[in-house]
């Protein structure tokens, strides 16, 4: 059993360790950073708690065309002086607590008030949406910043195994003239000016690995990675080639982008939901109409009279006219009993109202009148600045167009020059050989062969960055939505 335990335990560890492993060796794609980015991002949750809170807004319009219902209870007590209706002298007076319980129930409902609750209901469907859109708008907003960071840690990755290979191969060249150096058959200059361009190019390759740590941080800090160190992103190798977008005019990416974007679609509903305010505002100078109705019943829990009984003394009341004879009365009192029980009070007090109430406004401080004036001096504002939205889109658009053919012409003349400084390289390292240059001629073209590889990189990703950029215009998803 003791051997048993033992073996678990070492499964587990070596499962545990594994999962460690697994992580650290996790290399994270383009999606994965862009759906996690998009997962984990504050600004993005807090765009999506005003969309729960534009929709509980939408029910609570919707819960205006229900009736409203509301049931009261209450008790009270009341002291008063009364008349002590048991007393033969009516003098006499009594300090009473009298208790009593009343309950009802109302209910009323809106048949007519402007048409308000209709064009409220209709606003907290526009801000819902608009809500929605806002969400949309932050998630490409962020996969854009995702996506040109995951760019930029790539194009430092290639731009390192670059200068790995422009490291190895002066190193070899230092090895070379060393040798050549010890034979006799070039100066020792030679070998200073070789281990000069060592340590270049190995100051290269320090600047390029920390420039990929610096993006590589960046992009971890986008992602809200705490562990950045064991961040890595997939060798994913971006080829240039014929894309369908280059295909399209910009006007043609213009109405697509009209079409498929938030942000026309957002003040295209800013303007209905500006148009539904003054509406509403408006709907304060016609008359409302309600229709109500009232259940109540009371309870009282002081004694009742029930009855009167008679007494052996008699009192005088009056004399008889012409004899003066003295007219008795058999004296009575009252007799006093409990309350009626508390149910055959409420079913016999019980009492029941119901009717219309009209209320038509006449004057209200003029604040009717310039709520509505308010309302739509927002409309305008609000439709110029729809107009602004499209011409902001329209500039974005012709930009990102420009910009695209632009980085293409540049990364197609980049990589022209780079096979021309490849092929003069070789050339300058054939005649180097024969000793028809010398080794500054040779480090010259070296030094220009690897300014035309980073700039190579470096149009080669712009362009990829800048044709992402209008294809998001085009309507083309950044990510998939849920």
């Amino acid at each position: 059993m003791i051997r048993f335990f033992k073996i678990m335990y070492f499964l587990s560890i070596c499962f545990a360790f594994g999962l460690s492993t697994f992580a650290q060796n996790k290399k994270w794609s383009l999606d994965e950073c862009i759906n996690y980015a998009i997962e984990h991002n504050v600004q993005i949750k807090q765009y999506e708690l005003e969309a729960q809170s534009a929709e509980i807004n939408k029910q609570q319009n919707i819960g205006n065309f229900f009736p409203t219902i509301n049931a009261e209870a209450n008790h009270s007590w009341t002291i008063s002086d009364q008349m002590n209706v048991t007393s033969l002298t009516t003098s006499v007076a009594d300090s009473k607590t009298f208790q009593a319980s009343n309950f009802g129930i109302s209910i009323g409902v809106d048949i007519y008030g402007g048409m308000q609750n209709q064009n409220k209901l209709v606003k907290s469907r526009l801000a819902l949406v608009a809500a929605r859109y806002q969400v949309q708008k932050m998630k490409e907003d962020v996969a854009l910043n995702v996506v040109n960071s995951y760019l930029q840690v790539l194009f430092n990755k290639e731009l390192i195994k670059t200068n790995k290979v422009q490291l190895e191969f002066d190193q070899n060249q230092e090895v070379k003239t060393q040798e050549l150096v010890n034979a006799g058959v070039v100066p020792a200059g030679d070998l200073l000016d070789v281990q000069a361009t060592v340590a270049a190019a190995n100051q290269r390759l320090i600047a390029s690995q920390n420039e990929w740590v610096m993006a590589k941080l960046n992009l971890a800090q986008l992602l809200q990675i705490d562990d950045y160190e064991n961040f890595d992103i997939s060798d994913s190798d971006y080829e240039i080639k014929d894309e369908l977008i280059s295909s399209y005019t910009a006007n043609e990416i213009k109405e697509r982008a009209f079409e498929s974007l938030t942000d026309i679609k957002t003040a295209e509903i800013n303007v209905e939901t500006a148009e539904k305010d003054v509406r509403i505002a408006q709907g304060a100078y016609h008359p409302k109409l309600r229709g109500f109705y009232n259940f109540g019943t009371n309870i009282y829990y002081q004694d009742r009279i029930v009855g009167q009984e008679i007494l052996s003394s008699t009192s005088p009341i009056g004399y008889v006219e012409g004899t003066n004879q003295t007219v008795m009365q058999q004296n009575r009192m009252t007799v006093f009993g409990g309350p009626e029980s508390f149910f055959t009070q409420f079913d016999n007090n019980k009492s029941s109202t119901f009717g219309l109430s009209l209320s038509i406004p006449i004057f209200n401080g003029m604040q009717v009148r310039n709520s509505v004036k308010l309302s739509k001096l927002a409309l305008e504002q609000i439709q110029n600045e729809k107009e602004v939205a499209v011409l902001k889109l329209e500039q974005l658009v012709f930009k990102a167009y420009t910009d695209t053919e632009s980085a293409l012409k540049t990364f197609e003349a980049s990589e022209l020059t780079l096979n021309a400084r490849e092929r003069s390289l070789e050339y300058a390292r054939e005649r180097y050989a024969v000793g028809l240059i010398n080794i500054f001629e040779l480090n010259q073209n070296q030094n220009m062969y690897v300014a035309a590889q980073s700039d190579f990189l470096k149009s080669k990703y712009d362009y990829i960055f800048k044709t992402k950029i209008l294809e998001y215009y085009f309507g083309i998803p950044l990510f998939k939505n849920e």
